[in-house]
């Protein structure tokens, strides 16, 4: 075909309806396109939302988190090239993907959470299985030594005085409070009385142990004697003698109170005279010579002869070391 019959023919009536009708065309599919990229206009700041408030649970979650556990940025994956041109549908199967990357990325941080739960629940129960372990350890190492075996010996010696001292609450006092295996042995070889009297075997045992020097197993034993055995003829022996242990000690203060709970409760106990005199030395350890002096004064007035009898020396040497006039 000539280029000029060409011409004409681009500029005949049947070819500019033939240009009408194929816009019309043209304008029909982009019509029909548009609803589908609506859509996707309006998926499109959902997602981004979703995308940045999982950005965030990401990083509270696994703060410095890393690859293993999630993926640091979510993005949809590139659109494969076609020499076709673009789908009116490939937003939305875009944005489907991206909407699944999210559901997936929400499906690990939920089962690392429970994860997480499960293990601070395991170090919980943990750490109170530590602290029972303590708390037994701390009861043991202040628990009465005596279990009235052995043979009986004689000891009717002074009435000294009896120290528990305070549990330990953590494991590192607890350790600290335990007996050494040495210590143990040692415990172990002081003889324990055995007769029919179960609070006078209780008491002989309080005050070998005191003997011994063993004070703070003394001062436990002394305690189980006056707890089983509140009654017996030997508790304001008790009493002192657990006084003398706390003051020897070096625990003045729960010394004094209790000389003065066995002078208050039994004033005609066999050693009401020396815990008031015992009374007196320990407020001069803490400092209180006024008071120590008071104490001696008691003593002197309600018992005169043990003040000028068997306690006479005792007591003028507390006098002057307490400056009392």
């Amino acid at each position: 075909m000539s280029t000029r019959r060409f011409s004409l023919l681009c500029a005949s009536p049947l070819s500019r309806s033939g240009r009408l009708i194929a816009g019309s065309l043209i304008a029909a599919l982009m019509a029909s396109a548009s609803p589908a990229a609506a859509q996707a206009a309006s998926i499109e700041p959902r997602v981004k939302k979703l995308e940045t408030e999982m950005r965030a649970v990401q990083r509270k979650v696994f703060p410095g988190g890393s690859d293993r556990f999630f993926e640091p940025e979510i993005s949809a994956p590139a659109a494969a090239p076609s020499t076709t041109g673009t789908s009116a549908s490939a937003p939305i199967t875009d944005l489907l993907q991206r909407v699944d990357t999210l559901e997936n990325q929400i499906t690990r941080l939920t089962a690392q959470t429970e994860e997480n739960g499960f293990k601070l629940g395991q170090l919980e129960k943990r750490l109170v299985q530590l602290e029972d372990k303590a708390a037994q350890a701390a009861a043991a190492a202040v628990a009465p030594v005596a279990a009235t075996t052995g043979t009986m010996g004689s000891g009717t010696g002074a009435a000294p005085a009896r120290v528990t001292p305070a549990a330990p609450t953590t494991a590192a006092g607890a350790a600290a409070a335990a007996p050494s295996a040495e210590r143990v042995a040692a415990v172990s070889r002081i003889e324990k009385p055995e007769t029919t009297d179960a609070g006078e075997d209780a008491y002989l045992y309080g005050y070998r142990l005191w003997e011994a020097k063993f004070l703070p197993e003394a001062q436990a034993q002394l305690r189980f004697a006056l707890d089983k055995h509140p009654k017996h003829k030997r508790t304001s022996y008790t009493r002192n003698l657990l006084g003398r242990a706390y003051l020897d000690d070096g625990k003045p203060s729960a010394a004094a109170k209790m000389f003065a709970e066995n002078y208050e409760k039994e004033p005609k106990g066999d050693r009401a005279p020396e815990s008031l005199y015992f009374l007196g030395e320990s407020l001069i350890k803490l400092n209180e010579k006024p008071k120590a002096c008071i104490a001696f004064a008691e003593l002197a007035e309600v018992y005169p002869d043990v003040a000028a009898g068997r306690l006479s020396d005792r007591l003028a040497s507390g006098r002057r070391n307490a400056g009392c006039k």
